[in-house]
């Protein structure tokens, strides 16, 4: 087995500096439920929709700040997202006192460009999808001297969220399978890493990603053994939708991931309906993929299985009227 880039060390590093800067954020039990979930789990939700900025990815920015040089911090920052990585560049920007540049492809919705620039940050639209926003912040920081902050395939990105896997772990110790959303494999990376360390020394713990169907990118890349860029995007979950993966992300998801489970669009809306009505919980598409993938049935589970489904992302789009 190749051994990870990163070690369980890097993540306890990680939660050491965030340590009172982004929230602890709560596990939620929804039982009992009126509509239940499939194959009756002991489920819980893991509420990171209400870390700051919204989403996970404020540890992941916050933590590959804290671990730049004095002289990187001050040339700025600059990022490409669809979405929330955006917010939690431009977040730890404005909490670090310098300044900071988000692309957003045309996909990404306004009132994430809107919140962005709320937390001081310069926004810039690029291209209809991740993808090609990013060729444009690397071309622009290549020009400008600007410090490069990549949203998924960076070392300290992927430590700062792995602290969450640290944090599911130590509220829950109880956890035998953790429930991921997947963008372009950051989260789902640090996740695996921290629940890989624990499986070491204790009982197994399964990590399982899910993908939508219109953005299989890494389920596509698995089957095919090696990392492969898509032609098309069809979703409407656009922080879930990057063309292609990293080489960092695909190694660590090969080897510690057991599976990826594909959901549609309109599963993940039924989803988020079901947070807003089960547990008064409001998260957009990417945010409720997750849950989506137990509420369809299609990551079988036992009886009693404990079951950690991550709620990654704070937002309205997804649940609407019920």
């Amino acid at each position: 087995m190749t051994q990870p880039s990163i070690s369980i060390a890097d993540l306890e590093r990680a939660a050491e500096r965030l340590r009172g800067r982004v929230r602890v954020t709560p596990m939620l039990s929804p039982a009992p439920v009126r509509e239940s979930v499939p194959g009756d789990p002991a489920l819980t939700l893991k509420l990171e929709c209400l870390q700051v900025t919204g989403s996970f990815k404020a540890r992941g920015a916050l933590n590959a700040l804290l671990a730049l040089p004095e002289g990187a911090r001050e040339r700025g920052l600059i990022t490409a997202s669809g979405g929330n990585h955006g917010l939690a560049v431009a977040y730890a920007g404005w909490s670090a006192g310098v300044p900071a540049t988000v692309y957003l492809p045309t996909s990404a919705p306004e009132h994430k460009a809107v919140g962005i620039a709320a937390w001081g940050a310069r926004v810039v639209r690029e291209g209809t999808a991740w993808d090609d926003a990013n060729r444009a912040a690397l071309a622009e920081a290549q020009r400008s001297g600007s410090t490069y902050i990549h949203p998924f395939a960076d070392r300290e990105v992927i430590a700062g969220q792995g602290s969450l896997g640290l944090e599911i772990l130590q509220q829950a110790p109880e956890v035998e399978t953790l429930v991921v959303a997947i963008g372009g494999g950051g989260l789902i990376s640090g996740l695996a890493l921290a629940a890989a360390a624990r499986s070491a020394v204790g009982k197994p713990i399964r990590v399982v990603g899910v993908e939508p169907l219109g953005a299989p990118t890494l389920h596509a890349s698995l089957r095919a053994g090696q990392i492969i860029e898509l032609e098309r995007l069809d979703t409407v979950a656009n922080t879930l939708a990057p063309r292609r993966s990293a080489e960092i992300n695909f190694e660590i998801v090969r080897e510690n991931v057991e599976d990826i489970v594909l959901v549609s669009d309109d599963e993940m809306r039924l989803a988020a309906r079901w947070l807003w009505r089960e547990a008064g919980v409001a998260a957009e598409l990417s945010g409720a993929a997750a849950l989506a993938a137990l509420l369809t049935g299609r990551l079988p589970v036992r009886r009693g299985e404990q079951v950690c489904v991550l709620v990654c992302g704070a937002g309205a789009d997804g649940f609407g009227a019920y």
